[in-house]
This record gives structure tokens, sequence and C-alpha cells, in this order.
């Protein structure tokens, strides 16, 4: 009897459908390419010229993911806003040294290959990375059956970008007296998605598409609105006014990010009602009677990313943050102190 032939396709890997999908992606990468780029999506590299213009250029270079935000838009059917997350943890992350986004890379993981669902989360991948400024130039996409219950991916980015060795933002300087101010985020973020997920679907039990009063929206809109990207905005004010220290807040909320640029002697004094929480926190809290300590130190509660300057210089970086779309709040003050992030 002759034996049975069998391929790749059998156990589960389809290499034409990752070659379709590389074809499928390439227009949305190729938007977001600049001339500096020499060779992009399908190759074994790619290539990136270093800018002109800089004296003493620093590279900073930075990772992350979605987290089980994923489950989400999984759950949902919706894919592509998850990319724009990808991109917002990446270069929110090097942006805070003050480095300019070059060029990103992203790995897509899944079981089984679906090409509409991973063409959907690159077009997501190269939204983001236009409102960046930054190039997707390449990316690995990994078929691995078995590994992954059908129709769930994961999701990993990598980013790329150069500061000025003198521009390199520190926080060193950060003195008693210097104005902490905070720009507002768009809402969760890509932090806390297992509490959101277990309140939501399992102590509330509510569906996806179920809507919500509160929210005056879907379950699905208001836990997939995407990470706020803030590149544009506060490169223009390093351009203009001196910045001592910034902080994206990501997982550990204020009091965990803000902390890690304090330099020793200092604290940073942070007004819990000098801002508008959204309200999905005010939902999270009441539904899951979730202790406000607990709140503050799990969400971002409406302040995505922070920015530390002078007194005298405050009222301008305020006005031009607001000229570029922010929504920028006077949310504490640095002191005397160990180094700490104190809440009041």
């Amino acid at each position: 009897m002759e034996k049975r032939q069998l391929t790749y396709k059998d156990a589960g890997v389809d290499i034409e459908a990752g070659e379709t999908l590389v074809e499928r992606i390439k227009p949305f990468a190729k938007r977001t390419f600049d001339s500096n780029v020499l060779a992009g999506i399908g190759g074994f590299g790619a290539g990136y010229l270093m800018p002109k213009g800089y004296r003493e250029p620093v590279l900073v270079s930075g990772t992350d993911g979605v987290g089980t935000k994923l489950k989400v838009a999984q759950m949902a059917n919706v894919h592509d806003t998850v990319g724009i997350d990808l991109v917002a943890m990446c270069v929110n992350d090097i942006l805070t040294v003050g480095a300019k986004p070059l060029f990103f890379l992203d790995y897509f993981a899944t079981g089984k290959l679906s090409v509409d669902v991973a063409a959907d989360v690159v077009k997501g991948i190269a939204k983001g990375c236009e409102i960046a400024g930054c190039a997707l130039i390449g990316g690995e996409t990994a078929e691995m059956p078995d590994f992954y219950p059908e129709g769930e991916y994961d999701l990993a980015g990598f980013v790329v970008g150069v500061v000025e060795r003198e521009d390199y933002v520190t926080g060193e300087s950060i003195s008693p007296g210097d104005v902490v101010l905070g720009l507002a985020s768009s809402g969760i973020h890509s932090n806390g998605y297992s509490l959101v997920r277990k309140l939501f679907f399992e102590v509330l039990g509510l569906k996806v598409d179920d809507y919500v009063e509160e929210l005056h929206s879907k379950v699905y809109e208001a836990l997939l609105e995407p990470t706020r990207i803030y590149v544009k905005s506060v490169l223009k004010l390093l351009e203009e006014v001196p910045v001592k220290g910034m902080a994206h807040i990501t997982g550990g909320g204020i009091p965990g990010n803000l902390v890690r640029v304090l330099p020793e002697g200092v604290d940073a004094v942070i007004e819990k009602g000098s801002w508008p929480f959204l309200p999905i926190f005010k939902f999270i809290q009441e539904k899951g009677n979730v202790p406000e300590e607990e709140m503050f130190k799990t969400f971002n509660m409406g302040i995505g990313y922070v920015v530390i300057v002078s007194p005298q210089h405050a009222d301008r970086a305020r006005q031009l943050l607001s000229e570029m779309g922010e929504k920028v709040f006077r949310i504490g003050e640095i002191v005397e102190g160990r180094g700490r992030v104190v809440l009041k």
C-alpha cells in the first residue's frame, strides 16, 4: 500500500496563507515608510538609515505587548485596534527619555493563521505607527499548531528611537517646587485587563456586545478604546520647553510609574481630585467594590502620561500640549522627600 504523503499543511502550518498575509499587509506598512527606510516587509532584515542632523545620537529601544486586552478583542472579533495599543505601549515608553521613534517591528503568533484577522491586526499597527510618526519596517508571523487555542493570538512589539545625548531626559534635575502635569488617557489603555475581564464577564456576567448605560457604549467599545499615543505632542513640547522628567502611566498606575523617574531626596505629591476620573474607572470601582488604593495601583485613572517641569515653564507647557490636542491637568508638585509618590 502506498504511504500517504505528509505535508507541513497537514501538520497545521499553511505557508501559502503566510505568503498571502505578507502581500496583504505590504500596503499598510509602506504608508509608514520615510526616506530612511532601505528595505522593509518581506525580507530577512529591514534596513534604516540613521537620520541626519544628530551630533551624538543615542539609540533607545523598547518592547512590550498588549496583555489580556487581546482576549477582549478576540471575544468581540474586533482586531483593528489592538495594533494601535501595541505601538502605543512601546513608543510612549521610549518617549519618556525624549526619544523620537524611528522604526517598529511586530511579532504575531497564533495556532492557525487567519489572514483576515492578522491583516486587521497589522492594519492597526500601521495606523499606530502613522500616529507616532515611525516606520513599520518588519515583523514576524508565527503559526504554531497546538500551542494556542483556536482563534487566539499573541502580539509583541519592538521600537527603536533616537535622541541627542545632551537632550536625554533622566529626571536627575527634578527638585522641590517643580510642577507635575498629567495628560489625559483615552481610557483603560492596556493594563489591568485581568481584573477588568473578571469583573465584566464573570462577576457582572456581561457579554461583549451588551450596552452599558453608565458607559454610554457597548462593552467591547469601552474596553477596546485604543491607548493614546503622546509622541507628537510631547516631542513638540520638548522643542520649546525644558522638561525635567516624564513617565508613561501603565501597569502600577501613577504611583508605580512616576516613582521610576524621581531622584533621591524628593517626593511627588499627587492631588487625586485635580483631574476628572473617567466613567470607566468609576464603573469598575463601584461595580467591583474595588478599594481606591487598588484602583490607583492597577489603572491609570485617567492620566496616561506625566510631565514634570519647573514652575516658570508650567503654563507654557500646558498651553503647548493643549494646542497639540491634549487635555492637560496640573496634578501635583515635587517636594522634599525620599523618592516616593504620595497620593492625597
